[in-house]
């Protein structure tokens, strides 16, 4: 252990301490009773511990380079924190994704159910939901106060996903008391029972909060401007970024895909176009599973044989990984599919969360691209990989010191591996890549676009020199979505509630595309896709500035 990993370690179990739902969510045990306090105090205490933490590192020996990265890392991810209350966020965090509303749902996805223990741990935090998200609506009175406020769209989406989970859209037993349900002898299930009651009322009084008291006085616009934008930038890529030139180049890389697309539709339905190949995949009944259950079974046997395919060949695959679980997410979710990492100690597997929302038929040509982007070879083995590396990683940067644009990026470049390496060879899912590939250009073009309302070049066919404003870019979202306008609708309050974000997956494609390809030039033909592979593994998530600087620097 050196100073750095010390200070780092000691960072991580702060952060458990003063956040414990996010300690359950990383996977840290020992604070599943407890909740978050989400209040004004909540949040400065959980800003003083990165400024001192900051001002412990810039004394810290660097003995190694193990070292230097950690250091690296920790102090950016540090400055993200102050960054960001510098900026109001905490006072104007309302994200269908993003937001305590989700996050205090998600720790109890996560916690373990096995055993009598495990479910006192359940009902004792049930109880303290209302503590939670009272401290929760704290925060955002006052940012009503201090005029760091929220769009009117983010507060009524969050409404209405609290709606749902405290019971008032009539949509069957909301997802606490759904939780509560499970058998249990008595005093244990009159405790369940108790909780479930009291964390039902508390969402539905924070939806009625939402709807009444915030949503009147929220922002009109839904642009967060430059400044902000740039924030956003630095949370998720964990670099500087020329927006104005990434955002034209989103519209050459949509062209360019569209091409690779219509000549992969003309394999599917001839003559047809994309339009006329997707809804034939959408509608042909041979190309579909019928039911979420069936669903979750053809993709967790596709995730199986993924990872038994791949190890040993591409990559070097730890038992521990080997377990990827594929799960139906709970009522309350996002539309959005997504990946929650293993435990610290591996007892909670990688796990896929799908979301049904009311649907009962699933077409596939989507799902075995997504299902690569999620478990492996992508989040799975990216993020879990980084959780078997003690020796090299602070905890810190196995469970929390992570960057999107690496992780994003990884796993739209493994979309892209899976075709090179032949997975993709059926039109269909071909298809189904490359429709992912440009549904994440569009949002490169979208987030851009709206947050720093440019023009639609002049030159394009949509909307030639509009100024991009929701109205403009719903239509837009809805034509690469492939699915129906609720989730299209769902995606943009999300681009908008988490500005940056959305080009984090196509940035970090292009940045690990051009770091293979420069090594590859470099090395001609001593290079190794596998040792390429767990090389750039094996440094933990990073800028991908720092990623290029340590790859390219050793090859």
């Amino acid at each position: 252990m050196s100073q750095v990993f010390d200070l780092a370690d000691a960072y991580l179990d702060g952060v458990c301490e003063l956040n414990p739902i996010e300690a359950t969510i990383i996977g840290v045990t020992g604070h599943d009773h407890e909740v978050t306090d989400y209040s004004p105090d909540g949040v400065g205490a959980r800003v003083a511990l990165a400024r001192s933490t900051l001002s412990e590192l810039g004394g810290a020996a660097i003995g190694s380079d193990a070292d230097r990265l950690a250091a690296e890392v920790l102090r950016d991810r540090l400055a993200v924190v102050v960054e960001g209350f510098e900026a109001g966020a905490p006072w104007r965090q309302l994200s269908n994704l993003d937001s305590p509303l989700s996050f205090v749902r998600m720790g109890f996805d996560l916690m373990p159910r096995e055993s009598p223990e495990h479910w006192e741990r359940i009902a004792t935090r049930m109880a303290l939901v209302p503590r939670a998200l009272e401290g929760y609506v704290a925060s955002l009175r006052h940012g009503l106060a201090t005029g760091a406020i929220a769009a009117r769209r983010q507060a009524m989406a969050c409404a209405t996903q609290a709606a749902t989970l405290g019971g008032l859209d009539g949509r069957g037993d909301p997802y606490f008391v759904a939780l509560a349900a499970t058998p249990h002898p008595e005093p244990l299930a009159g405790r369940l029972r108790s909780g479930a009651q009291a964390a039902t009322a508390a969402y539905a009084g924070l939806a009625r909060f939402l709807r009444e008291e915030y949503a009147p006085k929220a922002r009109e616009a839904d642009a967060m401007g430059a400044d902000l934008y740039q924030i956003g930038v630095h949370r998720y890529l964990g670099m500087a970024c020329d927006l104005e030139a990434t955002y034209a180049w989103g519209w050459e890389e949509l062209h360019r895909i569209e091409t690779q697309m219509e000549r992969v539709a003309d394999l599917i339905a001839p003559g047809q176009g994309i339009a006329g190949a997707t809804a034939m995949l959408e509608d042909d009944p041979a190309r579909s599973i019928e039911g979420i259950d069936k669903l979750l079974a053809w993709l967790q046997d596709l995730t199986d044989r993924t990872l038994d395919d791949l190890d040993g060949v591409h990559f070097d695959i730890p038992e521990p990984l080997r377990r990827v679980e594929c799960c139906e997410a709970p009522p309350g979710s996002s539309e959005a599919i997504y990946y929650t990492a293993p435990s610290t100690d591996f007892s909670r597997p990688g796990r896929t969360w799908h979301p049904a929302h009311g649907r009962t038929r699933f077409p596939l040509w989507t799902e075995v691209t997504t299902a690569y982007h999620e478990g492996a070879p992508g989040h799975h083995l990216q993020i879990g990989l980084c959780m078997t590396f003690g020796d090299r990683l602070t905890r810190f940067q196995r469970l929390l010191g992570r960057y999107p644009g690496h992780s994003e990026g990884w796993a739209l470049y493994a979309e892209r591996l899976m075709e090179e390496l032949g997975y993709l060879e059926r039109p269909d899912y071909l298809l189904g890549m490359l429709s992912a590939q440009a549904f994440r250009a569009m949002r490169v073009v979208v987030d851009i676009g709206l947050h720093l309302q440019l023009e639609v070049p002049r030159t394009e066919a949509y909307a030639p020199g509009r100024v991009w404003d929701w109205d403009l870019a719903l239509p837009f979202v809805n034509r690469y979505i492939g699915r129906d306008a609720a989730f299209a609708t769902s995606e943009l309050v999300r681009y908008c509630g988490m500005p940056g974000q959305a080009i984090c997956y196509k940035v970090g494609e292009r940045a690990w595309l051009d770091i293979r390809s420069q090594m590859r030039a470099r090395l001609g033909a001593s290079f190794d896709l596998k040792r390429f592979h767990m090389d750039a593994l094996n440094l933990g998530s990073l800028p991908l500035d720092v990623l290029q600087r340590e790859l390219l620097g050793a090859a």
